[in-house]
């Protein structure tokens, strides 16, 4: 069931190429059912709101949504990707925030 294209990509390699930016994408998406809403909530365009889906897709090689008429619906694919990619995308907020606060904690006082 999967689209023309759309291949199974498993090697370790392969699979650093999934991009924050296309988890962001993708649970925006994945929460607000339609890709409209999910671009506003994240400030961008549909059209590259929509290649960001395309793309996450394409690298796991296997569809995320199911394209209906008023929106987008998760495969169980889908499902399966969202709980990884909100624990993925949380785990990258600590770090920025943990590195931000050590950069401050090492910068000499200022005089």
């Amino acid at each position: 069931m999967t689209r023309p294209g759309c291949t199974a990509r498993t090697t370790r390699a392969n699979l650093t190429r999934v991009s924050i930016t296309h988890l962001q994408s993708f649970v925006a998406v994945a929460e607000e059912g339609h890709v409209g809403r999910a671009a506003l909530r994240l400030h961008i365009t549909q059209p590259p709101l929509s290649r960001h889906i395309l793309a996450l897709e394409d690298e796991l090689g296997t569809p995320l949504f199911e394209r209906v008429p008023k929106g987008m619906r998760l495969l169980p694919t889908g499902e399966a990707l969202l709980h990884h990619a909100r624990r993925i995308l949380a785990e990258v907020e600590v770090a920025t925030l943990t590195v931000r606060e050590a950069a401050g904690a090492s910068k000499p006082p200022s005089t």
